[in-house]
C-alpha cells in the first residue's frame, strides 16, 4: 500500500498584477488558512516520507509551512515540471519516484491536482480549492504501477468547509 495527500497552494496575492506568475506570494487569506490546515494534516497523524513541491512561491511556502509542523517534518524535493502541469506529468513524477518513499505529499496546482486526484480516485470532485488537501489511499506496491482508480479517497478537506 502507498499513500497520497494531494495539497493545493494556499490562497495567493493578486495584488501586483505585474508579479511574475511563478513569484506571486501568498495573501492574508492564505496566511490565515494554511496554519489551519497544516494543524488538521498534524492532528490526522500524516507522516509523509516526502514532499514534492512546485518550484512557484506560494506551492514551496505552503509546503515549508506544512512540513516544518508535521511531527516527522519530511524533506521537500522541488520538481520544475510540477508548476502549471497536467495530470499526465504529474502521473508520471509520481511513477518514476523512488518506492522508498510509501506516502507523498505533493503541492501544487490545479486543475492538474484536482484531476490526478480524480483520475486516481474515480471520484468526480466539484473544485479543489487553494488550501485544499486529497488523502488517498492506493492499492499499489510500487509508484510505478500507479494507473486510473487505483485509489481511494480517504478524505477531502478544504479551509471552508469548516467555516461557520
Amino acid at each position: 500500500m502507498r499513500t497520497l495527500t494531494l495539497i493545493r497552494h494556499a490562497k495567493s496575492s493578486w495584488k501586483f498584477p505585474e508579479c511574475d506568475d511563478f513569484k506571486r506570494p501568498l495573501n492574508k487569506r492564505g496566511k490565515r488558512d494554511l496554519p489551519v490546515m497544516v494543524e488538521r494534516l498534524r492532528n490526522a497523524g500524516l507522516e509523509p516520507d516526502r514532499c514534492l513541491s512546485s518550484g512557484a512561491i506560494r506551492a514551496l511556502l505552503t509546503a515549508k509551512a506544512t512540513s516544518k509542523h508535521l511531527k516527522n517534518r519530511p524533506p521537500i524535493k522541488v520538481i520544475p515540471e510540477l508548476y502549471e502541469s497536467y495530470m499526465e506529468t504529474l502521473l508520471d513524477v509520481l511513477q518514476r519516484h523512488s518506492d522508498k518513499d510509501r506516502h507523498i505529499m505533493m503541492f501544487g496546482h490545479n486543475p492538474g491536482l484536482q484531476q490526478l486526484g480524480e483520475y486516481l480516485t474515480g471520484k468526480k470532485i466539484e473544485n479543489l480549492p487553494t488550501c485544499g488537501v486529497m488523502h488517498i489511499h492506493l492499492s499499489i506496491k510500487c509508484w510505478s504501477e500507479l494507473s486510473e482508480f487505483c485509489g481511494t479517497l480517504n478524505w477531502l478537506d478544504y479551509p471552508k468547509l469548516h467555516i461557520k
